[in-house]
């Protein structure tokens, strides 16, 4: 399956940057993350509870941080398992600075799913897959300007 996506945010680079290295802050706007632990230099353990269609589960696995380029890219490498399926994921985060205050946040990448996560159907899990970006970009923009739960 083939996650892409882009946002502007009224921030700078730097500013997204130090937000989304932070693990505590990364673990609160993830949506369904309910607990990312280090591990490692940029390796996490992460729990997430995922609801995917008529499909749920509660997921754990890895999450590595990889080829950081500060403040401009970075690959998150997410392996998790569940009762449900599996996924193995690889998304190239990137900062495009659109001026001093402004920046574009992309991502691209690739999952591949496996068991029940895999017969559920591509374009409910589009489907899903969108609506969790949209409630990652909206959590990320409140965190940047002071309004997290």
């Amino acid at each position: 399956m083939h996650l892409k996506g882009t946002h502007k945010f009224d921030a700078s680079a730097n500013e997204i940057w130090s937000k989304l290295m932070d693990i505590d802050i990364l673990a609160r706007i993830t949506p369904g993350v309910s607990k990312l632990e280090e591990i490692g230099e940029d390796q996490y353990k992460a729990i997430a509870e995922v609801k995917m269609g008529p499909v749920s589960g509660s997921f754990s696995g890895n999450l590595d941080v990889l080829e950081k380029q500060e403040p401009r890219s970075f690959i998150l490498n997410i392996k998790q398992n569940s009762k449900i399926g599996n996924v193995k994921a690889d998304v190239r985060i990137q900062l495009e600075p659109v001026s001093d205050n402004e920046t574009e946040l992309s991502f691209d990448g690739k999952a591949n799913l496996s068991g029940l996560l895999a017969r559920t159907g591509q374009r409910v899990l589009s489907g899903v897959a969108n609506t969790l970006s949209k409630q990652f970009f909206k959590a990320l923009e409140d965190e940047l300007h002071g309004q997290s739960a």
